[in-house]
């Protein structure tokens, strides 16, 4: 804001977030009065936090990878842990090379993975409009595509047998589950972001089953998964002919299986 609130100000926000259940309000409080240009619009952003809406949303941008990743309300926010899945994909993009993000979400996984890796080409995927538009957004920057629809069916049909490198962090909550998850989640997140199917896996099975068409020779699938889930993942890997293993952190309570394709020509 162009002028400090008083601190008595702040210690009513500050208030109001805890009363409304936010762990980090003090954080969360100096985040909104940095975001905020006028009281009035701080007062709607304290509103719309207090409601329960994503802090990330409230601001409009979520932290990823050092970037400031844009995030409008109603689509999905980037977690810490797939800051993994990122790191994983960026020691296998060393050359040149073409990244699809499959469910992209708001883009956040090729745009972090761009800015380590300025000369790869690419490309996202998602079936939600609203996150497309978030996702051209962020990849702007690196001069990448995103494309609206049902997995690999909008990709150009000149990737087919040319992707490098093709990361998926496709919804993987068990359907059941979801009524645990949090409530900024399960209430202000899209359901097809995060319901995976009866056992969390029906997407990861779609992608990996037609991964193997799009790939490169040699080329990389990597998916980000649950610790107790990856097992069955790299199986379903094996069976489609990529050569699996299993990465993690606990640090990040992160998991990624990663399938490599064989170095032959693509099918």
């Amino acid at each position: 804001m162009s002028a400090s609130p008083s601190s008595s100000a702040r210690s009513v926000i500050i208030t109001r977030l805890r009363a409304a259940g936010c762990v980090f309000a003090e954080d969360e409080a100096r985040m909104l009065l940095s975001a905020a240009r006028t009281s009035a619009e701080l007062d709607a952003m304290v509103d719309r936090r207090a409601a329960g809406l994503p802090l990330e949303q409230v601001l409009g941008w979520a932290e990823f990878c050092g970037l400031r990743i844009a995030v409008e309300p109603g689509v999905f926010v980037p977690r810490r842990r797939t800051e993994f899945l990122v790191r994983q994909a960026v020691a296998l993009a060393q050359a040149p090379v073409v990244v699809v993000d499959m469910c992209c979400g708001s883009g956040a996984v090729g745009a972090a993975l761009a800015a380590v890796r300025p000369r790869v080409e690419v490309y996202a995927v998602d079936i939600d409009p609203a996150a497309v538009r978030c996702a051209r957004r962020n990849l702007a920057a690196c001069g990448g595509h995103a494309y609206a629809g049902d997995l690999y069916e909008p990709l150009p049909e000149a990737l087919r047998g040319r992707v490098d490198v093709l990361v998926a962090n496709a919804p993987y909550v068990p359907t059941e589950a979801i009524s645990l998850m949090p409530p900024e989640a399960r209430l202000h997140e899209p359901r097809v972001a995060l319901d995976g199917g009866p056992d969390g896996l029906d997407v990861q099975r779609r992608v990996i089953a037609a991964a193997p068409v799009w790939l490169a020779p040699g080329g990389h699938l990597l998916i980000e998964t649950s610790e107790s889930q990856a097992p069955r993942t790299a199986e379903t890997f094996a069976r489609h002919g990529l050569i699996p293993r299993v990465a993690g952190s606990e640090e990040l309570d992160a998991t990624v299986v990663i399938g490599t394709g064989p170095p032959g020509s693509s099918p």
